[in-house]
């Protein structure tokens, strides 16, 4: 009898041991002559478990958290290879973590679970059914039905995204492109990551979908340079697609036609802005571009062009196998379906936690996220990646939906959710914003360009008490002006960091303490 181990081959389990594990479990099981499998799987997504080493067993799989290479004696000598669970860092069925229980896996319903690169996994876990169905609607019925899912974009702004795929469907042209922005680049983000490494067909897939419905022939994975492992396992899973039939001429036997290429990025955090991505990919500097023209109508070599990050098209093989109804019935308000945060920062539990729309932040953070890892009080938390607002522990109340941040003065972004504790400086914060955005502007606009390095400037002579009254007048309407001003969200956003550490933490900024009066 062979036996099957799963060993993430994610970034995040590599990076602390993972590939050593694998291999001396390999060696162990030659040894002991032992037929064994190790599944190289994606990462379940609490990372305080890596490397997590998981042993299938006829009543499931038995977990083994933070296993080292130098474990491996010990586990075997315990009868890993005959299924005991005697060893002590066995944690059980690791689904029934409470933080795995609590989830609602919609989009990374089989992270985790499956073979990345196994087609016949994929379909054994309800894969390219949603592909199925698509094929068999008009693009009239496929664009409503995302319409009526509530689907909005997964990484800015929130804009509906079925009404981005009609705007391409109905433009008229001989030529159309799917576009996936893979340019995970914020701060305390992995869920694109973990998507490409850990379920690479759920985003074909979608992507595919997509393409049926708008009647595009083409696509591209613009992904970052500094995932190597994602750029692989793409490569690798559009290969098998196309040689299973389901990419490229007659897709999954049908009229269709589509392909998918990957592209790789340099590094640059303003190609993650759709028009410089656009820029980027036709071969010229990440530059951004005046709008409108929108890129649903003059996009990607001057052709309509549909742009969805990987979480929004991730989402869409749900949707269209399970019905709108189903994603939407998930979530609150104008916010529906599911959204994977991932909390990162000073957390106990950091990693992915996917679940309605509508959680509280304080939820997220001392509850799920299980508070400070530190143990020191949580001071700020940003959500929406390093332009996203700083919120106090007063503002734990806010719910996790568009709406609810928007008017707290935040935003949800690709859902970063980054945790500092007491000892953060909030000026040093506000002034890391400006500079980085000085760093990353593509140099387009005078706000953005102008407007950041003379803000780290600005910041520099209050937090050194220089005319602080007249200082901060002058903060204040330089992010009104970058606000405002600036052609995309790089400048426009840089504020939101700024003003709220100015907001809720005056203190770090030279601000006086109001006196207490004392009383008898």
């Amino acid at each position: 009898m062979t036996v099957r181990l799963f060993i993430p081959g994610d970034m995040a389990a590599v990076a602390v041991g993972a590939d050593d594990v694998a291999l001396a479990l390999r060696v162990a099981a030659t040894k002991a002559g032992i037929a064994v499998q190790i599944v190289r799987n994606g990462s379940r997504g609490l990372f305080g478990l890596e490397p997590l080493v998981e042993m299938q067993t006829a009543s499931g799989r038995i977990g083994f958290a933070g296993v080292a290479a130098t474990d491996v004696p010990a586990l075997v000598a315990a009868g890993l290879f005959e299924g005991s669970s005697r060893h002590p860092k066995c944690i059980g069925d690791p689904g029934d973590l409470p933080f795995f229980r609590r989830q609602t896996r919609l989009t990374f319903a089989r992270c985790g679970l499956t073979d990345p690169q196994s087609l016949d996994d994929y379909r054994a876990f309800g894969g390219y059914l949603g592909l199925e169905r698509a094929l068999a609607m008009t693009s009239e019925t496929l664009v409503e039905t995302v319409k009526l899912s509530g689907l909005r974009g997964r990484g800015g702004a929130g804009f509906p995204t079925g009404i981005k795929w009609d705007t391409v469907r109905l433009a008229p042209a001989a030529q159309k492109y799917i576009v996936c922005n893979a340019d995970e680049g914020d701060s305390g983000t992995f869920a694109d990551r973990m998507i490409m490494e850990g379920d690479p067909f759920v985003l074909i897939e979608g992507m595919t979908i997509a393409a049926v419905c708008v009647g595009a022939t083409l696509g591209y994975v613009y992904i970052r340079s500094e995932y190597p492992f994602a750029i692989a396992a793409m490569q690798r899973a559009i290969q098998t697609a196309r040689a299973a039939g389901l990419l490229g001429i007659g897709v999954a036997a049908s009229s269709h036609a589509f392909d998918i290429q990957v592209r790789v990025g340099a590094g640059a955090y303003v190609c993650g802005e759709e028009t410089a991505l656009l820029e980027s990919l036709e071969g010229k500097r990440g530059q951004v571009r005046a709008k409108p023209p929108l890129p649903a109508h003059i996009g990607l070599f001057g052709q309509p062009t549909v742009i969805n990050n990987v979480l929004s098209l991730a989402a869409i093989p749900f949707i269209l196998a399970e019905g709108a109804e189903a994603y939407r019935d998930f979530g609150v308000g104008r916010s529906r379906g599911t959204m994977p945060s991932q909390l990162a920062g000073d957390l106990r539990n950091g990693g992915l936690f996917e679940t309605p729309f509508g959680v509280t932040l304080g939820a997220l953070v001392d509850d799920i996220g299980g508070g400070t890892a530190s143990g020191l009080p949580v001071r700020a938390v940003q959500v929406g990646g390093p332009l996203g607002a700083y919120f106090p522990r007063a503002l734990f109340d806010t719910p996790f939906d568009y709406e609810a941040f928007g008017a707290r003065g935040g935003l949800i972004g690709h859902a970063g959710v980054v945790v500092f504790n007491e000892t953060v400086d909030m000026a040093a914060q506000a002034r890391f914003a400006m500079a980085f955005c000085a760093v990353e502007s593509c140099g387009k606009c005078t706000p953005c360009r102008i407007g950041s390095t003379r803000g780290v400037e600005v910041i520099d002579r209050i937090v050194q008490g220089q005319d602080r009254t007249a200082n901060l007048a002058v903060l204040e309407d330089l992010c009104e002006t970058m606000k405002f001003g600036s052609l995309c969200a790089l400048g426009g956003f840089t504020p939101y960091p700024v003003m709220s550490a100015l907001t809720y933490f005056p203190q770090d900024f030279g601000a006086v303490a109001p006196q207490t009066e004392t009383v008898g």
